[in-house]
């Protein structure tokens, strides 16, 4: 019996630690045996419709409880995404789920662009993307696109075969694979009215750079922990760099997202003074 109960318990294990009951016992599991699991505290219920172990993925076992899907910045950072901030949960459910409650959390409540399977607990990668462009500001929306393209989750052919509605449409049409931060696509939209060359991730003598203004500004830009041997190594091709006759503006995470203005007056200053440009 024992054994049998502890079989069931790693079943659930296998699935992430969280499973719907009819799924577990679709996989075999029998009654009694999940039975004895919870009442040996090896599975715990929620909602009567899921089984979890004790120490599953508490935001997983949160949507369960709630009858919800995590969606929208919140699935993005789950799946590393960039994003600017999450200051509560985001979740979704379908339109007509009727009445759906979620104390503290930004409930998405759209029809998904791909159908959500029974039992799923994170929302699909278009589904997230869908719920971001329909929540978030264009710039920090369009950071979590270009982040999901930079890590390989989707692709622009993929996206273009979807029925995108409202700002998506314009994400769709800006979104870059080759930023490789939220602070890079901050940086390039808000710098495309100059009519200077702007090559992002530029490869210069064994390193790349977030940005190469014209032919010899160089704008890097370090993220929030930015510390250490990486610090170290970027100070020294930050030395090279001028030693060949480029011009390095360094700026940081809080810089470009809280004193931009004081950023690009630094870029504006450079390229009127022609460091922008090969000697």
């Amino acid at each position: 019996m024992r054994k049998r109960v502890d079989a069931v318990e790693s079943m659930v294990r296998r699935r992430g630690g969280i499973i719907r009951s009819r799924e577990l016992k679709a996989a075999g599991a029998a009654t009694h045996d999940i039975a004895a699991a919870v009442r040996a505290g090896l599975l715990v219920r929620e909602r009567r419709v899921w089984l979890v172990v004790p120490d599953a993925d508490a935001q997983l076992r949160w949507a369960a409880r709630e009858g919800v899907v995590l969606s929208c910045v919140t699935a993005a950072k789950r799946l590393g995404l960039w994003v600017l901030e999450e200051h509560a949960p985001h979740v979704a459910c379908h339109p007509h789920a009727g009445r759906v409650a979620v104390a503290g959390a930004v409930l998405h409540r759209h029809t998904p662009l791909v159908p959500r399977t029974p039992g799923m607990l994170i929302d699909p990668i278009h589904n997230v993307l869908q719920a971001v462009a329909r929540c978030q500001p264009h710039e920090a929306a369009l950071a979590v696109w270009d982040s999901a393209l930079n890590k390989g989750l989707t692709d622009k052919a993929a996206l273009e075969r979807l029925p995108w509605h409202g700002q998506a449409r314009c994400l769709l049409e800006e979104t870059d694979p080759f930023r490789d931060s939220g602070l890079e696509t901050f940086v390039f939209r808000r710098l495309t009215w100059l009519r200077v060359p702007i090559h992002s991730q530029a490869w210069l003598f064994g390193h790349r750079v977030d940005a190469l203004i014209g032919e010899r500004l160089v704008l890097q830009i370090d993220g929030a922990h930015h510390v250490g041997p990486q610090r170290a190594q970027d100070v020294a091709h930050d030395a090279e760099l001028m030693l060949r006759g480029y011009h390095v503006i360094r700026v940081t995470y809080h810089q470009v997202v809280g004193r931009w203005p004081e950023v690009q007056d630094q870029i504006l200053l450079a390229i009127a003074q022609g460091l922008h440009r090969a000697v």
